[in-house]
């Protein structure tokens, strides 16, 4: 008896001297890849495979993986019900979303496909918090907690709310926490054309790296991402870890896996055969000229036969509007619509639709909603503004200028209004009046990309060149894309 505990006494000091396992708890992981949202134009390109390809890597670090493509509200909160329910004292638990992410009122929410986004409330309302998601996880115990954010996306809700600050905001998480976003914060990416993103391109190179703690595998993500950007991408970290962890399990950085094959052996070269010297050759034999030809006969080739007249074709005729056509089969516009033959009167369909074609580029059918909806309610704050907006997109300069004095008359510092009006002054030719309503709406959000663009075009041409480019690059620093949405508008 005695000699089986000192076996056992043995057996737990020498497991003990190992050292510290890093990440020792159970590890679990929820990853999302939202692409197809019927308000975007067209689905997405990388969520899909990026999480897919994260989804892979951490099966072979060890965490038991819950995989989601392009998940609804309901189905999102299924997926964090079972993550929380997994969750022991001890754990990690990791989660990476890709899709449409939202800042609101400081906090950043991941947004699932089926959203109907209209207002600030309706972020809240379907969104789905990061800082509150992370509470959760925390109240169940986990001991590590991790968030992988690709969603600093130019969304398709911009044009509904736009007095709301782009990309990510900030969290404020619990201890143990380690947090990373693929741009910087109140900014926006645009889209690479790739099927894959650049963030997890180099998230997923450094996550195979051994001998590397969680934190620092990030931060060398980090340095990738903006060293391939040429510093136009720089993710966002945050990180309150208590503990060391490390993606790869072990202490030493080690992992299951296969061994990798053996490098290929080389046959030796095959024995030089002696190859006998080739006999002189000949000498050289006098070349006798042959004497020249004699001209051939001249041919007397007949004229060709003139050509016949040119055809002239006929131009046929232009196409059909396609893209509005299209229109009828989006499935926002399809639902509405739907709703619009049920009850005509129905304003908030009304509106809602004016604001899909819109963010659509079918401006005249937007122009027509808001009327409707403006006949409804005269003091629709909202359907002013974006009846002026739409106006001035396709040149209707003094109509929308009304609209956006009624918008203001009817509530006075609407960042909204004063943005749209200061594009009409800007298309105008009134640069003063145009620089003072983006100062005013600058005052009031000074993250406002539409309105630091729009006021570095109008200081440029005032003559203020380096206080004008300052404002552009400033704004094109947090959305690449601002540039091409003025091109949009008309403005260059």
């Amino acid at each position: 008896m005695k000699i089986r505990l000192a076996l056992l006494l043995s057996l737990i000091f020498s497991v003990a001297s190992i050292g510290p396992s890093f990440g020792a708890g159970e590890r679990f992981a929820l990853v999302i890849g939202n692409a197809k949202y019927p308000d975007a134009e067209a689905p997405l390109k990388e969520p899909i495979n990026d999480a897919r390809d994260v989804a892979e890597e951490l099966k072979r670090d060890g965490f038991t993986v819950d995989i989601g493509e392009n998940l609804t509200g309901d189905g999102m909160r299924r997926a964090f019900e079972r993550l929380y329910s997994k969750i022991k004292p001890g754990s990690v638990a990791l989660i990476f979303f890709s899709g449409f992410g939202v800042q609101s009122n400081r906090q950043s929410y991941m947004i699932p496909v089926d959203a109907q986004i209209w207002t600030e409330a309706d972020v809240r309302r379907d969104g789905f918090s990061l800082e509150m998601i992370l509470g959760e996880i925390n109240s169940r115990g986990a001991g590590v907690k991790i968030a992988l954010l690709d969603a600093s996306r130019r969304n398709p809700f911009e044009r509904r709310f736009r007095s709301f600050s782009a990309g990510l905001a900030p969290v404020i998480a619990p201890n143990g926490t380690l947090v990373m976003y693929s741009a910087a914060l109140s900014s926006v990416i645009s889209d690479n054309g790739s099927d894959r993103s650049l963030f997890v391109r180099e998230l997923l190179k450094e996550m195979r790296t051994p001998d590397l703690m969680a934190e620092e595998t990030l931060n060398r993500t980090r340095v990738g991402v903006t060293r391939a950007s040429r510093q136009e991408q720089v993710p966002w970290i945050s990180s309150s870890l208590a503990e060391d962890f490390s993606f790869i399990p072990g202490a030493t950085g080690s992992r299951p896996s296969t061994p990798p094959p053996p490098p290929p052996v080389t046959p030796p070269p095959p024995a030089k055969a002696e190859v006998p010297p080739p006999p002189p050759p000949p000498p050289a034999k006098a070349e006798v000229p042959p004497p020249p030809p004699p001209p051939p006969a001249r041919v007397e080739v007949p004229p060709p036969p003139p050509p016949p007249p040119a055809r002239v074709e006929t131009p046929p005729p232009p196409p059909a509007n396609t893209a509005v056509a299209s229109l009828a089969d989006d499935p926002t516009i399809k639902s509405l619509t739907a709703k619009l033959l049920d009850n005509p009167d129905d304003g908030p369909a009304l509106y809602r639709r004016g604001q899909v074609y819109a963010s659509k580029g079918a401006y005249e059918l937007a122009i027509k909603d808001f009327n409707n909806s403006l006949r409804l309610n005269p003091k629709d704050v909202e359907a002013y503004n974006n009846r002026c907006w739409a106006r001035t997109v396709i040149g209707d300069l003094a109509a929308a200028l009304k609209d956006c004095n009624e918008a203001l008359r009817l509530r006075p510092n609407f960042v909204d209004a004063l943005d749209s009006r200061g594009l009409v002054n800007l298309k105008s030719g009134q640069t003063k009046n145009a620089i003072a309503d983006f100062d005013a709406a600058l005052k009031i959000n000074p993250r406002l990309t539409s309105s630091l663009y729009g006021r570095g075009i109008a200081k440029k041409r005032s003559g203020a060149i380096s206080e004008g480019d300052l404002d552009i690059n400033n704004a094109k620093a947090m959305d690449p894309n601002i540039a091409k949405e003025f091109s949009e508008y008309g403005v260059q």
